[in-house]
């Protein structure tokens, strides 16, 4: 007599444009520069004057990423908001950028494209630290419910400013809060070496978007100081360095037999208040005191990628 279990017939559809597997346990070695056991990136999302407001057309306030968790939409302006964002491109981006260019590091700016614009200073800072610019999009705002011809018309727009800008057109793209339609309008564009809106590996990999060949360098939400203004997340810059550290541990000794990266999500109105900027700092310390460390921007990542670890054919079913 054959038991329940023997009985059950499993469906699943074949169309899933998910890849579960990914490297399978198996990921290829790296061959980071200087046969470094780890690859660790810094990004600062630069966000402030792209995001929901009144004075940009919006139905209201800001309500995410902020030091009010859980702040209400308001249908006029918010001026403690304004206020936590406004001290984002005012004092911490200075403060964060000011600690890189001490150190001699590089750096990846995800750059919103209207709150770039509207502060020069910040642009030419950028430029003189030749640091690498993603395109974090024209607005700082949910895409999940955009339509696909606005969102398209969005990026469009982002990426002609940030050309103006900095006299080169952007080679990576992170929207952040995307949508299902963002990856094919990115392909679509035919500019772009790779984009960031996965967090899925701790290694690069290709995936294909309507038979084309398009590589992912994979960003970081735990990694990320995102998590002093969500439920669950870091109080104390104590709490922050201990969890970027110990990150850093498991992956510096893995790295040993299979080198990976490390990726590091800051932002100006948040890990640049004094007292999480020290986490910063300290963690800094500690990434600079180990060797076979490579401490570099997403392009360059992507580039060694794409050199040492080109496209071949087949591959896993697309992550969508």
């Amino acid at each position: 007599m054959q038991s329940a279990m023997d009985k059950r017939v499993w469906h699943f559809s074949e169309n899933y444009p998910r890849d579960m597997a990914g490297y399978a346990g198996q990921p290829p070695h790296a061959q980071w520069p200087g046969g470094a056991r780890l690859a660790v990136q810094f990004v600062l999302n630069f966000e402030e004057g792209g995001e929901n407001h009144v004075l940009h057309g919006d139905s209201g306030s800001e309500q995410f990423l902020s030091d009010i968790i859980g702040a209400p939409s308001f249908p006029e302006r918010h001026m403690s908001m304004d206020s936590l964002y406004e001290y984002g491109s005012r004092a911490g981006f200075w403060r964060i950028h000011q600690e890189f260019q001490k150190r001699g590091l590089p750096l990846t700016v995800f750059g919103v494209a209207m709150a770039l614009a509207r502060n020069p200073a910040i642009v030419e800072a950028i430029k003189a630290a030749d640091y690498d610019v993603v395109s974090h999009g024209w607005r700082w705002i949910h895409y999940q419910n955009v339509d696909m011809q606005t969102e398209r018309q969005h990026m469009q727009q982002a990426i002609e400013i940030l050309e103006a800008l900095f006299d080169k057109k952007p080679l990576g793209w992170y929207t952040g809060r995307d949508s299902p339609n963002t990856r094919q309008l990115v392909v679509e564009q035919g500019d772009f070496l790779y984009d960031s809106d996965y967090y899925g590996d701790d290694l690069p990999f290709w995936t294909t978007v309507d038979s084309k060949p398009h590589l992912i360098v994979p960003y970081t939400l735990d990694a990320n100081d995102m998590r002093f203004a969500t439920a669950q997340g870091f109080n104390t810059a104590e709490q922050f360095y201990t969890y970027l550290k110990d990150s850093f541990d498991v992956l510096y000794e893995e790295g040993e037999t299979a080198p990976k990266m490390m990726s590091i999500g800051m932002h100006c109105r948040l890990l640049g208040r004094p007292g999480r900027f020290r986490a910063l700092q300290r963690f800094l310390d500690y990434v600079q005191s180990h060797d076979d460390v490579w401490i570099c921007r997403r392009e360059d990542i992507a580039r060694h990628w794409v050199k040492h670890h080109p496209y071949s054919f087949p591959l896993a079913p697309s992550v969508g």
